[in-house]
């Protein structure tokens, strides 16, 4: 028996389409189809075979922080992403490089949830492999 790999993150959010919004618009990730659940929510790609899903109707507090709980997105260019947040005028958790050589930023979404955007250990940061 062995795990095949992730298949989705799911996050509850209090506000769909203000979280929505974030993913598609800030994020830049492509909505795709959710089953009819009796509950609000909406499904998102995260690379080829992973899925973020958003599942509404959150009234408990977040505890999320970026040395923390948070989850890591893999990217293929960091500075497009820091320009992005800079030209966006998005607040973001600047640039720093981890001591294996990684290079990694933070953004939270409308809930308070933290997600990194990073590159492999040692990648020139406008190349991920």
């Amino acid at each position: 028996m062995r795990f095949l790999q992730l298949d989705h993150v799911a996050i509850h959010v209090t506000d769909v389409e203000k979280s929505c919004e974030f993913y598609e618009n800030v994020l830049k990730l492509e909505p795709i189809p959710r089953p009819a659940f009796s509950f609000p929510g909406a499904w998102f790609q995260l690379g080829e075979r992973q899925e973020l899903h958003l599942i509404g109707g959150r009234e408990d507090e977040v505890r999320s922080h970026h040395r923390g709980t948070h989850y890591a997105l893999m990217v293929d260019d960091i500075d497009q992403w820091e320009k992005h947040f800079q030209d966006t005028g998005f607040e973001y958790v600047p640039r720093k490089t981890r001591p294996d050589g990684a290079y990694q930023i933070y953004v939270a979404d409308p809930d308070g949830y933290y997600i990194e955007l990073c590159t492999p250990p040692g990648a020139d940061p406008s190349v991920a492999t």
